[in-house]
């Protein structure tokens, strides 16, 4: 499952197939477009150059943390002086409104630019760990790909951000070096039948 959060840390991608090549997507127009749109955020696209190397330096802590959190870590006071640091770049007030006849009341971003962005990528990031879900919180076992991601599954023993992709691969490679090391040996598992 991706979440605000994650789908921002993993703006920087890798290839997951083990070329070596990455993107850094925050600073393009295209990617700024898709993420406000798909978390239905409001910010001026394009993002200016100061903003772009904030929500980096961002982007790159808030990588640092989920990877301790995915290791069963929690966050240091620093860490949480950071996060509430960013939280106040994106003041919001409250709003009643009403729906299907329900009254609610909810949170209004006051300005709409990319350091509200960012305050709201660190409010989804900090109410994960406050409904106690850090446990969920993963990095893909492949070592090419570094995508970070939410676990959903029932049993919390999700290790790959896509079965179909980084898991097919690990397993293919796994398969490959168990050939390889019985060739090496001399092993022919062939001759046992």
């Amino acid at each position: 499952m991706e979440t605000l959060w994650s789908d921002f840390i993993n703006s920087e991608w890798h290839d997951w197939r083990g070329s070596g090549r990455s993107e850094d997507r925050i600073g393009q127009e295209k990617w700024q477009n898709y993420f406000l749109n798909r978390w239905h955020l409001e910010a001026p696209v394009p993002a200016d150059a100061e903003v772009i190397r904030t929500m980096r330096e961002f982007r790159d802590r808030l990588h640092d943390m989920s990877e301790r959190c995915a290791r069963g870590g929690g966050l240091s006071h620093a860490e949480l002086e950071e996060l509430n640091a960013i939280l106040d770049l994106g003041p919001v007030k409250r709003r009643a409104t009403e729906e299907a006849g329900e009254l609610r009341l909810g949170l209004v971003p006051v300005r709409e630019d990319w350091r509200q962005v960012m305050a709201e990528v660190a409010a989804a990031f900090i109410r994960t760990l406050i409904d106690g879900e850090a446990g969920r919180i993963r990095v893909c076992d492949n070592p090419d790909c570094r995508w970070v991601f939410y676990d959903d599954t029932r049993n919390r023993a999700k290790k790959y951000c896509e079965d179909k992709t980084c898991g097919n691969l690990m397993k293919v490679r796994r398969f490959r070096a168990k050939k390889k090391l019985e060739k090496e040996r001399g092993e022919n598992p062939e001759s046992d039948k």
